[in-house]
C-alpha cells in the first residue's frame, strides 16, 4: 500500500471513529548498566543504548539522551515531510533534515537554577529536493507543524512523576 494510501485510509477511519483516535503510548523503560550507560527497551523489542558525554561521568559510547531527542525529531520531521508531499501529491525528491540545538550545561549540573537544563534553542534544516519551492515550504511547515516530537519539544506538556 502507498504512503498516499496508508494516510488517507487512517484519515477516513480516524474520522469515522474519533474516540479510537488518542492512547496510551508505548513505554520507554531505561536501566543504568554501567557508570553512566543506560540500555532502553521497548514492549515490542524496542532496544537503544544511551551514555553521557566524558566531561561529565559518562564513557560516550553511545549518543546521549539528548542527541536521541533530535535523531527522534530530524527522522520525525523527515518522515512527515514525505507523508505530507504523498498525501497531496506534491513531487519531491531526496529528503534531509538536520536538527540541532544549543544548551548550557550550567543547568544540568543546577550550578544556576535560572538557566534551563534543557535546551535554548532548536534549530531545523530540511533539505528538500523539488521544482515547486511553494509546495515544498508547505509540506515542511505541515510536517514541523504536526511531528508529535517538535509539537511536544514547543509545548509545555504535563509530566507526572511516581516514585516505587
Amino acid at each position: 500500500m502507498s504512503i498516499r494510501d496508508a494516510v488517507a485510509n487512517a484519515r477516513a477511519y480516524l474520522t469515522e471513529h474519533p474516540d479510537e483516535a488518542r492512547y496510551r503510548d508505548s513505554a520507554a523503560t531505561a536501566r543504568i548498566t554501567s557508570g553512566l550507560v543506560t540500555s532502553v527497551t521497548g514492549a515490542g523489542g524496542e532496544a537503544l543504548t544511551s551514555d553521557m558525554p566524558k566531561g561529565i561521568g559518562g564513557s560516550a559510547t553511545s549518543p546521549s539522551p539528548g542527541w536521541y531527542l533530535r535523531a527522534a525529531a530530524a527522522a520525525c520531521v523527515a518522515s512527515l515531510i514525505a507523508i505530507r508531499a504523498a498525501s497531496t501529491g506534491t513531487d519531491v525528491g531526496a529528503i534531509e533534515v538536520t536538527v540541532d540545538s544549543e544548551s548550557d550545561d550550567r543547568g544540568i549540573l543546577g550550578l544556576d537554577e535560572a538557566i534551563p537544563s534543557g535546551a535554548l534553542s532548536v534549530a531545523i534544516v530540511a533539505t528538500v529536493e523539488g521544482a515547486n519551492r511553494p509546495a515544498i515550504d508547505e509540506v515542511v511547515g505541515w510536517a514541523v507543524a504536526h511531528c508529535p516530537v517538535t509539537d511536544t519539544i514547543a509545548r509545555s506538556v504535563p509530566i507526572t512523576v511516581e516514585i516505587r
